[in-house]
């Protein structure tokens, strides 16, 4: 980002348009190691920079990469239908830098969601050639099987699959949970399979992406946390 004057950084920040920063500039809302700055065409280097805005700490980032423990009923849509969107669990401020899921978790599933203002890592990580891994803790309907597990290891058929698909991993976790890795990350797959397998998902879960895993990030349900470039490095495929 540069040099940028002081209004200018508040705008790509998501504070809001352009006048609006300023008014907040004039008005003596922010602050940068403790002095207010209220002259909105301070130019500014913007590596490193960490504003105090309404007494709240900012640290200015190019863009944004967020984890999400998603809970239940939410939907992962700007424009949700009929629950919540995820972005109300986010400040303001994203919604207004566009920031959006890197896929998609249906709206009762549970578990770590990407989130980013950055289009090409976006588009990087929804990429079916990416091949990375996300891990799934399913809760069936009926008891978990030998044979279940195994037709999930040797591929079950969808109807509108060209070739059947299989789980990398499948574990049984408990007599109605089953722990199943993928990496097509196709619509509803895991619940899909699981009924072409002649069971059904009652509960999913997603606890990991790529060697990135939720319980490492501990975060609980409904609470994010932004991603370092260590934990960034985590979600290349292995």
């Amino acid at each position: 980002m540069s040099k940028l004057s002081l209004d200018r950084i508040l705008q790509s920040q998501g504070f809001g348009t352009r006048k609006y920063c300023r008014s907040l500039i004039e008005d003596g809302e922010v602050s940068i190691a403790g002095v207010v700055h209220d002259n909105y065409k301070a130019s500014l280097d913007t590596e490193g920079l960490v504003l105090h805005i309404f007494d709240e700490e900012w640290a200015v980032r190019e863009h944004l990469y967020i984890a999400l423990n998603k809970p239940a009923n939410y939907e992962c849509s700007r424009k949700p239908s009929h629950h919540p969107g995820v972005l109300t669990l986010l400040p303001e401020q994203f919604t207004w830098r566009e920031v959006q899921p890197v896929g998609r978790l249906d709206h009762d599933t549970t578990g770590m969601l990407l989130m980013s203002d950055d289009g090409p890592f976006i588009h990087a990580q929804s990429s079916p050639k990416r091949h990375v891994p996300k891990v799934y803790q399913a809760t069936t309907q009926d008891p978990v099987t030998p044979e279940l597990v195994a037709q999930l290891l040797a591929g079950v058929q969808l109807h509108d699959e060209p070739a059947p698909l299989a789980a990398l991993v499948c574990e049984q976790r408990g007599e109605h949970r089953l722990e199943i890795v993928l990496e097509q990350g196709k619509y509803h797959q895991v619940k899909r399979m699981l009924a072409a397998a002649g069971n059904h998902c009652s509960a999913l879960h997603r606890s990991a992406i790529g060697q990135l895993t939720l319980e490492s990030l501990g975060l609980q349900e409904g609470e994010w946390c932004y991603l370092s470039p260590e934990q960034l490095a985590l979600l290349a495929p292995a």
